[in-house]
């Protein structure tokens, strides 16, 4: 009777601490690896320019690419995939190649009729001097002697696509404002940034004004 229980103690399973603990310890470390590649997969498809955009192109989702990105809050400023109408969209701000592209750089409105000109500024902009923006461009023929001629006004209205700060180890800190304007004002307005004349922009009152 005696040989029986001891043979019987001996076949019971015994489970070792260690193990548990080692088992343990291998379902957490395994969860927290799904969990991080999870998390790393949590991304957004939204729109990246193949091409450097300008201003009054109208876009197509054939023309841009996508990419899976982690945006988090500031998501909501960038166009997701599917946000392109069949009918598309007009780039209304220099958009370049490989950036994602921001929501507020497009919109509905037809650009067709409008050109971009860079106008480089004289000094300090005034307030007010920022993308969507309307300014009126006035100039200034320049005479003989460093005199000028009264100013008029070249282009009433104009729409701010941007505003351009110089980069670059070397820097002479200017700044040049990229206007979108009819496009037979085009002309004169090279020709007068070719003769040198003084062109300002002033901001442009507003219709209720």
């Amino acid at each position: 009777m005696a040989r029986r229980q001891q043979s019987g103690e001996r076949g019971a399973l015994r489970l070792d601490p260690r193990l548990v603990i080692g088992v343990v310890l291998i379902a957490g470390s395994t969860f927290g690896v799904w969990s991080l590649v999870s998390g790393l997969d949590d991304g957004v498809e939204v729109y990246v320019a193949r091409d450097t955009l300008t201003p009054g192109t109208r876009i197509h989702p054939d023309d841009l690419a996508t990419e899976s990105v982690r945006l988090g809050a500031s998501g909501a400023r960038y166009l997701a995939a599917g946000d392109i109408p069949a009918d598309g969209l007009v780039v209304g701000r220099t958009v370049k190649a490989g950036e994602l592209l921001p929501e507020s750089a497009v919109d509905d409105a037809d650009r067709t009729g409008l050109a971009t000109v860079v106008v480089p500024s004289r000094g300090a902009l005034p307030a007010g001097i920022a993308a969507g923006a309307r300014v009126d461009v006035w100039t200034a023929q320049q005479v003989e002697r460093g005199g000028f001629e009264p100013p008029v006004v070249l282009v009433s209205g104009a729409e701010i696509a941007g505003v351009i700060e110089s980069e670059g180890m070397v820097s002479t800190g200017g700044i040049s404002v990229e206007l979108l304007i009819p496009r037979e004002k085009v002309a004169a307005m090279l020709e007068a940034l070719a003769a040198g004349d003084a062109i300002d922009l002033v901001p442009a009152r507003s219709t209720g004004e």
